[in-house]
């Protein structure tokens, strides 16, 4: 068959040759026909380190190839093709999600428990089409999110989520950013004009149980399960949050098919097995190594008896097996009821739960002050593990699931996922259950607790909160803030442990006759940490604001902040509604702002770093330049020569103008450096962007500068 396997049936030493040798190319000895065999290495790349786990370059090589590729696009925009790997990349943030229709309804799957239930099904069926043997395929059933794929033309088009099973969300964009979905397929080698795939989004659980430490490090809510994140992942605005995640697509049935002339393709997709087959065969990861094909309800049985009993090896949630008819046109013939197919069965997998009494809840305070409470239950064995204690998540969790002191509870457990508390069963009620109360007052400073108007988290927003210092500490030292050169993360913790460091305000009352009788420090690192700290108190305004961690205060927000105030306690007396009348501050900012200038606390803390000379105070050089760029707009693109990105960026901020991320109808001006691409030519098609090149930018900065 013309194109079969036509990714197993690679040259691997050729693609590895011609990848040695893009590496030692420059962008500008890339032709428009070496284009071609650079995206052919990366697809390759991409499905042996996706789909097979079997990597054919190093991470730096494959991304220096994937770099290589970007610049010679950004520089010839006319090369670019619709599989292009680069179409994986996207930064901007959606701000929501059209709706659109499958081509085929996602049905729902009935459900059997046990095997007389197959039995009975395997009968109806051969009733239904008057045969006595069919031949039935098995597979994993997957505990993820559902998806719709569309490829036309060969390249993917569309991915939608499940949604109602009739219409879905566009996720098109998401969908781009899972690398084991293909962005092209030989559908035309088959014959095949469109195809709509159908197919089940995962978290492996390796990557889940990483996702998890590293949000508990950062003291974010943990996710529940897999199935949970990698929906919410697939539904994020941004894609680069989702091409973080780590999410993996499985493709397992083709539900529509338009043929073009000739009949390879209805000999290919007549049989489900040969389809997946097919589709593994070309680019998709599919439950292909681990389906089988049978022609007796009893082999059927117990190959899903012996996948039952091997899950917890397996590293990603099943919760079943799919049991469906293979031949395609005899799937047509059984047909489907508005809720099911009647040729797929799924053989559900007994639930690893168990039930325990809550004896206790205890509120724990995070790194960055959420308040998160955690179950303590009677020892309970679930799941490979006994289980005493069970995250709550938050105060809407409790109050949602209506759960009580003394309740038994049903706790669920799978894999390595964490447990969590399903329900109360509230029918063994007593009346001994007394409710649990949210504490409103934080357990380790005492200090009241702030919520968010929308989110669920109760919040301890006291910046001397012993829980919090060392997570306050670090991004107050680092080098967009404060910039304390020597007092990075690993002394911080030290100086923490060692009882040198409490808060913020003892960054400048440190005791450095103790410091200098540490192991590795020294005379000269003694020095050099103490002129770090006090030039520190020199610092431009805007910098101590992004410091002290306001929650929803980044850089940007900290100018604006800056800019707009004569002295940091100016800010005791600024308003909500005020507040949300400076530029791109809106509600949840200025609330969090007015929650954390209202704290005695806070004040207090600020008014020590005052007495003890740290700057509180705004610039007070307003010149005719600053007005002259007030309110205007600058993005700049290319490799600049004569100053770094952010000098750049910083020297038109403090002359009173803002920096665009991308280019729009709202760009006043374009910088240009050298191998300026795709945003030069946007900014050209535009029309009403003044596009300026490095030195005549520099010019004019000095003759700003020097009007002050």
């Amino acid at each position: 068959m013309k194109n079969k396997n036509h990714l197993n049936n690679k040259n691997i030493i050729s693609i590895q040759k011609n990848a040695k040798e893009f590496l030692t190319k420059k962008p500008d000895n890339v032709s428009f026909e070496d284009l071609s065999t650079l995206r052919e290495i990366l697809h390759f790349s991409d499905w042996r380190y996706y789909v097979l786990n079997e990597p054919l370059l190093a991470d730096v090589e494959y991304d220096q190839l994937f770099t290589l590729l970007k610049n010679v696009e950004n520089s010839n925009p006319d090369w670019i093709t619709e599989d292009s790997p680069t179409h994986r990349i996207a930064s901007d943030i959606t701000e929501s999600w059209n709706t659109v229709a499958h081509r085929v309804p996602m049905l729902s799957l009935d459900n059997s428990y046990n095997a007389d239930d197959l039995r009975d099904w395997d009968r109806r069926c051969k009733q239904l089409i008057g045969e006595d043997k069919i031949f039935y395929t098995v597979e994993p059933k997957y505990d993820g999110a559902g998806i719709s794929l569309i490829f036309k033309n060969d390249i993917l088009q569309r991915g939608a989520t499940r949604g109602n099973g009739v219409e879905g969300e566009d996720i098109t964009k998401n969908i781009r950013q899972i690398k084991s979905i293909p962005l092209s397929t030989p559908l035309s080698a088959i014959g095949i004009q469109e195809m709509e795939i159908r197919g089940e989004v995962l978290i492996p659980l390796s990557t889940f149980k990483k996702i998890n430490e590293n949000r508990a490090k950062e003291n974010l809510s943990i996710f529940a399960n897999p199935r949970n994140a990698a929906s919410g992942t697939l539904r994020m605005l941004d894609p680069v949050e989702v091409r973080n995640r780590g999410l993996k697509a499985l493709s397992y049935h083709v539900s529509y098919t338009l043929a073009q002339e000739g009949e390879e393709a209805a000999r290919v997709l007549d049989s489900h097995y040969d389809t997946i087959k097919w589709l593994n065969d070309n680019g998709f990861a599919t439950p292909y190594s681990v389906l089988k094909k049978m022609d007796n309800i009893e082999d059927v049985i117990q190959y899903c008896a012996e996948f039952e009993e091997g899950r917890d090896d397996l590293d990603y949630e099943v919760d079943g097996m799919v049991i469906k008819v293979d031949s395609i046109s005899m799937q047509k013939k059984l047909g489907s009821t508005s809720h099911h197919p009647r040729w797929a069965m799924a053989y559900k997998f007994k639930a690893r739960q168990g039930t325990s009494i809550l004896e206790n809840v205890e509120f724990q305070v995070g790194r960055t002050g959420s308040i998160t409470p955690v179950a303590k239950i009677a020892p309970l064995g679930v799941g490979g593990v006994i289980v005493t204690s069970v995250s709550l998540f938050n105060e809407d969790n409790i109050i949602e699931k209506n759960l009580h002191i003394g309740d038994h509870v049903l706790v669920e457990r799978a894999g390595d996922v964490i447990p969590y508390i399903v329900k109360p069963l509230k029918e063994l009620r007593d009346g001994s259950q007394k409710k649990i109360i949210f504490p409103k007052h934080c357990p380790e400073c005492s200090e009241e607790l702030f919520k968010e108007e929308g989110e669920v988290a109760w919040r301890c927003i006291n910046a001397s909160c012993p829980a919090q210092v060392v997570e306050h500490l670090i991004p107050f030292s680092s080098k967009n803030a404060m910039d304390i050169k020597n007092l990075g993360e690993a002394n911080i913790k030290r100086f923490y442990d060692l009882g040198l460091l409490k808060n913020i305000l003892s960054i400048y009352q440190l005791d450095f006759t103790k410091i200098a009788q540490l192991e590795n420090f020294g005379a000269k690192s003694v020095e050099n940490l103490k002129n770090a700290i006090e030039n520190s108190k020199k610092q431009d305004l805007h910098r101590l604001i992004f410091g002290l961690g306001i929650r929803f205060v980044g850089e940007t927000t900290a100018k604006i902040l800056a800019k707009n105030i004569n002295h940091l306690l100016d800010l005791r007396n600024w308003s909500v509604e005020q507040l949300m009348e400076l530029e791109d501050i809106g509600p949840k900012v200025s609330s969090s702002i007015y929650a954390f200038f209202h704290r005695e606390e806070n004040i207090e803390m600020l008014e020590n770093l005052a007495s003890l000379g740290v700057n509180m105070q705004a610039s007070s050089e307003k010149s005719n330049t600053e007005s002259a760029l007030s309110n205007k707009t600058f993005l700049f693109t290319g490799a600049l020569q004569q100053l770094k990105r952010k000098e750049a960026e910083e020297m038109v901020e403090k002359l009173g103008a803002k920096v665009l991320s991308n280019v729009s109808k709202n760009l006043d001006y374009l910088i240009v450096g050298e191998k300026a691409g795709s945003k030069l030519k946007n900014a050209q098609k535009l029309g009403t962007v003044n596009i300026i090149e490095e030195q005549a930018f520099l010019d004019w900065m000095k003759e700003l500068n020097s009007t002050e």
